[in-house]
């Protein structure tokens, strides 16, 4: 009996085990919560130094919840979801067309409340995807690299820039690797749309030997270090936290347009504890309110001036919209001629 049992046990932790391993993780963290008991889990594009402030304020409104914070990319949150059935309570990604296809699918709990009742029309999606911060891509440059060089302010003179000096920027470089990261082919395909001069910058860049990341941070490190002169469609809000701390870099906000993300959460279908989530919904739907949360994160919260802003934003809306370019045949038609662009195999 007492084999059987080991024998039970063994292969439920080896299953768990395989389980966990389906998809790949970047970072995760455990919050104790005071008088904990109830758990949340939640899977997350932002990094754990990032959104920790918001679960230790959360955990001081709700001192019962434990939470277990998971990091992954936006392509790697979405396959926990739609793929291995992961049982978290909340999915948070910048990938805004991956989210809207997991809510277009089936893969998203409806919540409504009065928090998500109060959030603007444009932020939110069927009562199953809630947008609670809204984040430029921009151009971070070295401040050493560009002492002699003017700063470019639209794409054509960043361009202009590239064409005049070559062996100045050659493998310098950096920008998302659109095939593998999430953010970065959402940002590419509405470069797309907003402008012609996309695909000539992007074949710019390929000749000039650019190198490719998963993410924001890592960039932001390589040009604080030296190793790029600037990185193209940077998430601001990771560039402004990291500017108090980081010297000798500087954001470039393009006055042609300024893409605009909207970071959503989601409840998913295989919540273990979707009330939890709710609450989390509802904290993070009300971060407009919360001002040290801002100031702590970098993370600027949904506003509904948003329109207002500047005529150069080019707020992503949630919708059907997002899902073309996550069609099959037309998002091997752009990953090909991004490929060629960029010159990659």
């Amino acid at each position: 009996m007492r084999h059987s049992r080991f024998t039970a046990i063994l292969s439920a932790l080896l299953l768990a085990a395989t389980h966990v391993c389906a998809f790949e993780v970047e970072s995760a963290k455990f919050y104790d919560a005071p008088s904990g008991g109830n758990l949340i889990r939640i899977v997350s594009t932002a990094d754990i130094e990032v959104f920790e402030p918001i679960i230790l304020a959360f955990q001081k409104l709700h001192p019962d919840i434990d939470v277990d914070y998971t990091v992954a990319s936006s392509t790697e949150v979405m396959n926990a979801i739609y793929i291995d059935g992961e049982p978290f309570d909340l999915a948070i990604s910048s990938a805004m067309d991956l989210q809207t296809k997991l809510a277009n699918d089936g893969y998203a709990r409806t919540y409504r409340s009065t928090a998500t009742a109060n959030l603007p029309d444009w932020a939110k999606w069927r009562d199953q995807l809630f947008a609670f911060t809204q984040e430029p891509a921009v151009m971070v440059v070295s401040d050493e690299a560009f002492k002699d060089i003017p700063l470019p302010t639209t794409r054509e003179d960043l361009i202009d820039l590239l064409r005049d000096h070559p062996e100045h920027f050659d493998g310098r470089i950096g920008t998302y690797d659109v095939r593998t990261s999430g953010l970065g082919y959402l940002f590419a395909t509405q470069d797309s749309r907003n402008t012609g001069s996309y695909w000539r910058l992007t074949e710019l860049m390929g000749r000039l030997n650019t190198k490719l990341y998963c993410c924001s941070g890592q960039m932001i490190t390589d040009i604080a270090e030296g190793r790029l002169a600037f990185a193209y469609n940077v998430l601001g809000s990771y560039a402004s936290s990291r500017l108090k701390d980081t010297p000798g870099i500087r954001i470039v906000p393009f006055n042609d347009f300024l893409s605009v993300m909207l970071r959503t959460a989601l409840i998913p279908k295989t919540a273990r504890n979707p009330a939890a989530g709710g609450v989390m919904v509802d904290f993070l739907a009300t971060l407009n309110t919360r001002l040290e949360l801002n100031a702590q994160t970098g993370l600027p919260p949904i506003s509904n001036d948003i329109g207002d802003l500047s005529n150069a934003m080019r707020p992503i809306r949630l919708g059907p919209g997002l899902l073309v370019f996550l069609d099959r045949l037309q998002r091997d038609t752009f990953l090909r001629s991004w490929s060629n662009s960029m010159e990659q195999e």
